[in-house]
């Protein structure tokens, strides 16, 4: 059953010794569709993004307007989910096989995903409905169904919209128990037994307890919650990773001049010992940068459609500097550890190459004096695992709620907080697996929902970004 899961993956995500699907199946459907959302938006990533942080981190509100968290609590739910283990474990993943090179391509990623994040935010919140306990529901579950029935009329876009919108429903609502819950309370769980010999089950039954206390409570909790926790998890972080580039400050042109060099050329791959080509490199990059900030993948949309937002184009900016503050920073700070320290091109004591979060943590180690990097990540994969949770927790519950009502979240949430427990003292090799394809599954009728949509999208952003008080504009989109 591993054998199999396994290759499934491999053809969805990429790692096939295959050349026509070497890259997967969706590694060059995603980068595709943010390259083609990026020229439809006229680059709104690039022309919008300082506004778009001053909206977001600044600004954080907009009194009035309807939604049940702000702005930045919308904002930080996002953060929550995608600023997890994959900034730590997924960056040094890419960097293992792909080399140095790898981390260019998870910028390129980035910055193209940053207008696949905006338009899965601009629908969101364009076709939001409100639930049985007046809360706001909204994400790809929603957008796909109404809004190809909007623009098709009834007839066969309108049952593929449908069909789509319940199978998004569907596989969301599995992959949070996966990738969003027992791979991260067990990363949690195993962390803290191999740093300082916690038990498994004790570091699960206080993650379940903990979790639970901010889960239950729904998305006006998550949102308090996150909107404290989510700043203090990444500053913490960065200022670990800020004082090793600071100490190597020596060595941080040649290592940014490496990573340029090996994004082009390959030569930097894996430290030249396994050795890797420009395709690899490239793969990597794009795939780990995809899987880091879940462009893509819909869960934008379903935060963002939370949001107390007056116009769907202000939210959308708001949303993309998600995407920018996870790749573009926080992946970018350990991206440069790793190379700095030149820990990429190490083995372990079997002669093993480092991979992984085994590769950041010992780039911390070597960066910083002591013990203190290997301390910082561990707490960091702890505080990032946790946060995940309670993103992923929202985002399944929002598609139970498409799939049969209100009256399936409360029973989901208990059963979420768990499989937290589950999670941590169980062996889920094979759940990581079965969510890597579940998510993929997820990005699927996404992407092909966004395509669809794109001229939608762009005629109101067109519209909004014309008229010279743009910064004005207050309709509420639940009124257009």
């Amino acid at each position: 059953m591993e054998d199999i899961i396994g290759y499934i993956g491999e053809f969805v995500w990429g790692g096939l010794d295959i050349p026509v699907v070497e890259f997967g199946l969706l590694v060059p459907l995603l980068l595709g569709t943010g390259l083609f959302l990026t020229i439809m938006l006229r680059g709104v990533q690039f022309t919008k993004l300082f506004y778009s942080l001053w909206l977001a981190l600044i600004k954080r509100k907009e009194e009035g307007a309807l939604g049940d968290v702000s702005h930045y609590q919308a904002l930080t739910v996002a953060l929550a989910a995608t600023v997890g283990v994959g900034n730590i474990a997924g960056v040094g993943s890419a960097i293992a096989v792909g080399g140095a090179g790898a981390l260019f391509w998870m910028w390129v990623t980035g910055l193209v995903g940053m207008a696949t994040k905006y338009s899965e935010a601009f629908l969101g919140v364009k076709y939001r409905r409100q639930d049985a306990a007046g809360e706001q529901s909204g994400g790809p579950m929603f957008y796909i169904s109404e809004g190809l029935r909007e623009k098709y009329g009834d007839g066969k876009m309108a049952a593929l919209g449908k069909v789509l919108a319940i199978l998004f429903a569907i596989f969301g609502a599995l992959a949070a128990f996966g990738i969003g819950n027992g791979v991260q309370s067990g990363q949690v769980a195993s962390t803290l037994d191999n740093e300082w010999g916690f038990p498994t089950w004790a570091t699960g039954l206080v993650l379940m307890l903990v979790a639970a206390l901010v889960i239950l409570g729904g998305i006006k909790s998550i949102g308090r919650f996150t909107a404290a926790f989510v700043p203090f998890m990444a500053i913490f972080y960065l200022l670990g990773a800020t004082v090793i580039l600071l100490l190597n400050i020596a060595d941080l042109p040649q290592a940014i001049a490496t990573i340029f060099e090996g994004a082009f050329t390959g030569e930097a791959a894996a430290g030249g010992f396994l050795g890797a080509g420009i395709l690899l490199v490239l793969r990597q990059g794009v795939a780990r940068g995809i899987f880091s900030n879940e462009s893509g993948l819909g869960t934008g949309g379903i935060a963002a459609a939370a949001a107390k937002t007056t116009h769907e184009v202000r939210q959308a900016m708001v949303s993309m500097t998600q995407t920018f503050l996870d790749t573009l920073v926080v992946v970018t700070f350990t991206g440069l550890v790793i190379v700095t320290t030149g820990m990429y091109t190490e083995v372990d004591d079997e002669g093993e190459q480092l991979q992984d979060a085994v590769l950041t943590a010992e780039s911390f180690r070597e960066g910083l004096p002591g013990d203190w990097g290997g301390t910082l990540v561990s707490l960091a994969v702890v505080f990032f695992a946790f946060s995940t949770l309670l993103g992923w927790a929202y985002y399944g519950e929002r598609c139970m709620d498409r799939l049969f009502g209100r009256v399936a979240v409360t029973p989901y949430r208990v059963v979420f907080c768990l499989f937290i427990l589950v999670g941590s003292v169980a062996s889920l090799d094979l759940v990581w697996d079965i969510a890597d394809i579940l998510n993929g599954l997820m990005a699927l009728p996404n992407l092909v929902g966004l395509i669809l949509l794109a001229v939608t999208v762009r005629r109101t952003n067109i519209e909004f970004f014309s008229r010279p008080e743009w910064k004005l504009i207050t309709v509420k989109p639940e009124a257009e």
